[in-house]
């Protein structure tokens, strides 16, 4: 995942409670609005548009939460209510993560305020008459988020040194998640630590020569 995604994902704009799905186990399908641009006029489309699919059903993310002991109080607080209207601290994502037939369900929880990342969890579901689904992965440090890399889990969270911003992290850790044994193996991690220089920035020995150099002239 590159800086800029990674940091666009961090603070994520609210998300929907529901999300949509993509036919299939293959592929990833996040929640949200679809744009639709209106094809020129006497255009004719070449193929029909592909019906709908009848396989994936939509989760409902906030009963997942709060009814699954391994998320804490803290993050139930906050999907106790919309922030506004209807409108959740949820992003939901389905995708193939664990080889199973149903799509596994990330979930992403933020604050309201500025959209920081409070919690992360993976939903798989489960097979034969018990039915539900089970989680398989939780993450509740400050400012992580949960996405999908070449339909392996990746993992993100920004880092912060002390006097830095919310806005504002000095650096962030990535780490890649493989399915095996039933469970979350990491086999990679790395970290970034970001530049915080600024073009109205320069350093004091720099300010120094030019005053040097303008007392010579």
């Amino acid at each position: 995942m590159s800086k800029g995604g990674a940091a666009t994902a961090g603070v994520a704009a609210v998300g929907l409670l529901l999300a949509g799905c993509t036919p299939g186990g293959e592929g990833i399908r996040k929640e949200g609005s679809a744009s639709h641009t209106p094809a020129p006029r006497g255009a004719m489309s070449a193929t029909p548009a592909p019906a709908p699919s009848t396989r994936y059903k939509k989760v409902n993310a906030v009963r997942l939460l709060t009814g699954d002991p391994k998320v804490s109080a803290d993050v139930k607080r906050a999907v106790a209510k919309p922030c506004a209207a209807h409108e959740y601290p949820i992003e939901v994502t389905y995708a193939s993560l664990t080889g199973n037939k149903s799509p596994d369900v990330i979930v992403n929880v933020m604050t309201c305020a500025d959209s920081v990342g409070l919690g992360a969890y993976v939903y798989r579901e489960r097979s034969g008459s018990r039915g539900g689904y089970d989680n398989v992965y939780a993450n509740e440090q400050p400012s992580v988020y949960a996405g999908v890399d070449k339909g392996e889990l990746e993992v993100s969270k920004q880092t912060y040194e002390p006097g830095d911003k919310v806005c504002c992290p000095s650096g962030e850790d990535v780490m890649t998640y493989r399915w095996a044994n039933d469970r979350f193996a990491e086999y990679d991690r790395y970290h970034t630590d970001y530049s915080k220089t600024t073009v109205d920035e320069a350093p004091d020995d720099a300010g120094a020569d030019l005053g040097a150099t303008a007392s010579e002239g």
